[in-house]
């Protein structure tokens, strides 16, 4: 984490930059934080770095260490499919609305999304990827013509995004999400809502089912 200047909002941009390092694994699961680490590597007081962990805490990101403070929360199978169970059925419906409401503009807009996705696959880091499968789906809900969708599943994003990495660590992985994106893309793009919410499903199932897996067996289920 780079030191940030003071300015107005500080303890917004703390929890920012506490958050980036949780979803991008700078900070561990399960490692251990404290006040006055944080406001020394941001270069700030420890009355904003206060703020940020308690709001990180009532998030679900932060947990109590008993005597030690606050750890990362580890992520486990029920996590997982709690997230993604949100995401599937949100992104279901933003993927059918983006069908019926948005199919010229997705014909438009999207087939540069996707060659950006399949190039940052093959070229990108783990931040990078994860970054750009977000924008997708933040593309899908912006086309769904629905506010209500990117605000209800705004938190839960930001623990999706903490456990992307997983998946798109493996670049074989990152490209087969662009496939799916795609497929997805040229439903909304056809008008069919029914194909579109069904592969918006099944792309997010299939995440959860890979990352529980990978749990099960003992692989690294946090994002870097």
């Amino acid at each position: 984490m780079k030191p940030i200047a003071l300015q107005p909002q500080l303890a917004d941009r703390v929890y920012d930059a506490i958050l980036d390092a949780i979803c991008d694994g700078q900070l561990e699961a399960g490692q251990r934080v404290t006040q006055e680490e944080l406001a020394a590597g941001l270069n700030v007081s420890r009355q904003p770095v206060i703020q940020a962990l308690m709001l990180l805490k009532r998030q679900g990101f932060l947990e109590e260490a008993g005597r030690r403070g606050l750890r990362v929360v580890p992520l486990d199978a029920a996590a997982i499919s709690h997230v993604y169970e949100v995401r599937g059925a949100l992104d279901g419906l933003a993927a059918r609305a983006a069908a019926e409401r948005s199919a010229e503009r997705a014909r438009i807009e999207g087939p540069a999304l996707i060659d950006a996705g399949r190039t940052i696959a093959e070229t990108g880091s783990v931040a990078e990827r994860t970054a750009q499968d977000l924008a997708f789906h933040r593309f899908l809900y912006a086309l769904s013509g629905n506010p209500l969708i990117e605000d209800a599943i705004s938190t839960h994003m930001q623990h999706s995004r903490r456990i992307m990495g997983s998946v798109l660590r493996a670049q074989s992985r990152a490209r087969d999400v662009w496939d799916e994106h795609d497929a997805i893309l040229e439903a909304v793009i056809a008008g069919d809502g029914d194909r579109a919410e069904a592969l918006a499903r099944a792309h997010t199932a299939r995440a959860a089912e890979e990352l529980i897996a990978a749990l099960k067996q003992g692989g690294q289920t946090d994002a870097a």
